[in-house]
């Protein structure tokens, strides 16, 4: 059980739950402490979800979703995205599995959370699993698969270099992300 605890996973088909934007990050029963709302808000904060939003306007106690409060907060997917990733920053977990984490964000967006999460994982482990190769790019080791099975690895320099399949996607995706950080 104790190992368990020590995962936190981002998957493509998350939820967000009609309740409150704190309650949806803890997804636990909360104690309502200054140091559990500071973490949430931490956690939200690395996850590039935006609190000054002016609809938020109970921040985080703010009712998500209108099935229950006529008043609640449908979030976008890209926010909902955030929501997702926030749940597992907040638990501080040393390993880290996220599916496609950004696949609803805009490439900017993209661009600012993966520099994010870079900072945040410097003393974790970290899986991403993704189609999207800018989202892997800086990773210290990267598995091509096709198939089930690992037809290249190595570092993005090194894959490139080879001039295999990854090479081939990278060329294909480059130009949606050949100049997002200048705009950062």
């Amino acid at each position: 059980m104790a190992y368990r605890r020590s995962v936190g996973s981002v998957f493509q088909d998350f939820k967000i739950y009609a309740a409150s934007l704190k309650e949806n990050v803890l997804m636990d029963v909360e104690n309502g402490s200054r140091e559990e709302n500071y973490g949430v808000e931490q956690a939200l904060y690395d996850a590039h979800f935006t609190l000054e939003d002016n609809r938020l306007s109970y921040q985080i106690e703010t009712p998500l979703t209108t099935e229950f409060e006529k008043d609640g907060v449908n979030l976008s997917g890209g926010e909902a995205q955030k929501v997702a990733i926030a749940r597992t920053l907040y638990r501080k977990q040393n390993l880290i599995i996220m599916d496609e984490p950004s696949s609803a964000l805009d490439p900017l967006a993209e661009y600012r959370l993966n520099q994010e999460l870079n900072e945040i994982a410097k003393d974790k482990t970290v899986i991403f699993i993704s189609h999207r190769l800018s989202t892997v790019r800086d990773a210290d080791c990267i598995y091509m698969m096709e198939g089930g099975r690992i037809v290249e690895s190595g570092s993005h320099e090194q894959l490139l270099s080879k001039g295999g399949k990854y090479a081939a996607m990278w060329k294909m995706q480059a130009g949606l992300y050949a100049d997002v950080s200048r705009y950062a």
